[in-house]
């Protein structure tokens, strides 16, 4: 029974250290012996992280996985619940850091009842966390849309340098595909005739645009 743990953020402008050292100090403190740690800096819509996906095909039966916030697991609510209901099935214990009633075993209750009631708490606690971080990445897709619109508006499209390669609205298309999980970050380069430092370019001041 190995413990593995597993911190994603969404850019490669946003820290993984965070989310690291919260697992971590969780390990240490419980007298836990991190096994593995896996990490990935792609969108939570989707589970498309090849990270992800080697860690999800290695836990065994009895193994535990530590995630700091369930919104480093995955934004999309649906989705988050199935993989978690995966590794239920699988007999794979998760602990999300974030959630206290994830970090107690129930299974030694000697009171049935008593028992599936807080496994009915657990299991409420982690979809209203869902529910949130799916609300969240909604939002933040709004203001994206409400910032590309406000400098359309202006006409500022060439607010940040260079002169454009494509369309800043074209690649904002293509783009929201790749958030979607429609296509992966290489396959929209391809598509536009873009070079990966023009790409990840136009892609910072898309998430810029989230911030105006």
């Amino acid at each position: 029974m190995a413990v593995y743990g597993y911190h994603r953020t969404s850019t490669t402008e946003q820290h993984l250290d965070r989310g690291i050292s919260a697992i971590r100090a969780y390990c240490e403190s419980n007298h836990l012996e991190l096994a593995d740690l896996y990490t990935d800096q792609q969108t939570g819509k989707n589970f498309d992280r090849p990270e992800y996906r080697f860690m999800r095909n290695r836990l065994l039966k009895g193994d535990t996985l530590i995630i700091s916030e369930l919104d480093r697991l995955g934004r999309n609510k649906e989705d988050t619940l199935k993989e978690l209901r995966f590794f239920q099935d699988k007999g794979v214990i998760v602990r999300i850091l974030e959630i206290p009633t994830t970090l107690t075993d129930y299974s030694g209750l000697q009171n049935d009842m008593a028992s599936m009631i807080m496994q009915t708490i657990n299991n409420m606690l982690i979809e209203m966390y869902a529910v949130f971080a799916q609300a969240e990445m909604q939002k933040r897709e709004k203001r994206q849309r409400e910032g590309i619109q406000a400098m359309k508006e202006r006409g500022d499209w060439e607010k940040y340098g260079r002169p454009r390669v494509i369309d800043f609205d074209a690649f904002c298309a293509q783009y929201q595909r790749v958030l979607s999980g429609e296509l992966r970050p290489f396959e929209c380069m391809r598509q536009l005739g873009m070079t990966k430092p023009t790409f990840y370019r136009y892609k910072k001041q898309y998430e810029q645009l989230a911030k105006e």
